[in-house]
């Protein structure tokens, strides 16, 4: 019942698992992305995490961009909408809202399934009989989908920006009735390389934490289905919690003076 104390095992608690998470980082990274590399399952999980991820990611950027153009043009009908429209769909959508979202939708999508594979896996002793027959797991079931989810993330916002721009162009020019030549100019003129590039790094970045969380929580998980339940929604919350922590700290790198 002492505060200080329940406090005190709260901080040995976090620690312990930033500790934990950190080797298991490190045990990833070393063993799975150094020879023996299994590229078949690399591919396998860039198919699923990229390519199965490209719909709810684009229906997500499309809208988010016609929203943000009609919030936009709703806040600056005092001014001068038609230049403020393009230009802050195209930063928003690049710098933040695209990775961020992109983050997001695929962790609770890939999230999820790897958390519940991996965690499957280990409670019916699938991964111990990977030890038995001597292949790694770090090198067959961790590895690839950490490089997996690396790679395929920037590719996913790279589409998504596009298409979350483009949903502000429908909007405000067939619903604004914005004009179509001076909205892409005005897109144009904005854009700059920096924003894309940024966004492209915080992608990746998010893609790493998705893949490490799922397959953290699913290495670990115990008890059955009620372990893997709990390993997936442990997977989720927490690559969510630490997308939005990592993208404040990028964009104080990235932008910060």
């Amino acid at each position: 019942m002492n505060p200080l104390a329940i406090l005190g095992r709260l901080v040995l608690g976090f620690c312990a698992e930033t500790g934990r998470i950190a080797l298991f980082a490190r045990d990833g990274l070393l063993q799975g992305l150094t020879p023996r590399f299994y590229g078949r399952q690399f591919w396998d999980q860039f198919w699923r995490i990229g390519y199965t991820s490209l719909p709810v990611v684009a229906m997500t950027a499309f809208f988010t961009g016609g929203a943000l153009a009609l919030q936009i043009y709703q806040g600056s009908s005092s001014v001068t909408a038609a230049t403020l429209v393009p230009n802050i769909v195209v930063l928003g959508i690049c710098r933040e809202l695209g990775p961020v979202l992109a983050g997001l939708m695929v962790s609770g999508r890939v999230g999820a399934a790897v958390a519940a594979e991996l965690g499957t896996m280990r409670v019916t002793e699938q991964i111990d009989a990977l030890v038995t027959l001597s292949t790694n797991p770090f090198k067959y079931l961790v590895g690839p989908r950490l490089l997996a989810a690396v790679v395929s993330l920037p590719l996913l916002v790279a589409i998504g920006d596009t298409i979350g721009v483009f949903g502000g162009y429908v909007v405000g020019t067939r619903s604004l009735g914005l004009n179509s030549f001076a909205y892409i100019k005005n897109t144009v003129d904005f854009l700059h390389a920096g924003d894309v590039r940024s966004g492209l790094i915080k992608a990746a970045v998010f893609g790493f934490i998705i893949a490490l969380m799922g397959c953290y929580h699913g290495f670990h998980s115990k008890g059955g289905a009620q372990g893997v339940g709990r390993a997936t929604t442990n997977a989720v919350v927490s690559s969510a919690i630490l997308i939005l922590a990592a993208n404040f700290i990028l964009t104080s790198l990235l932008f910060g003076k």
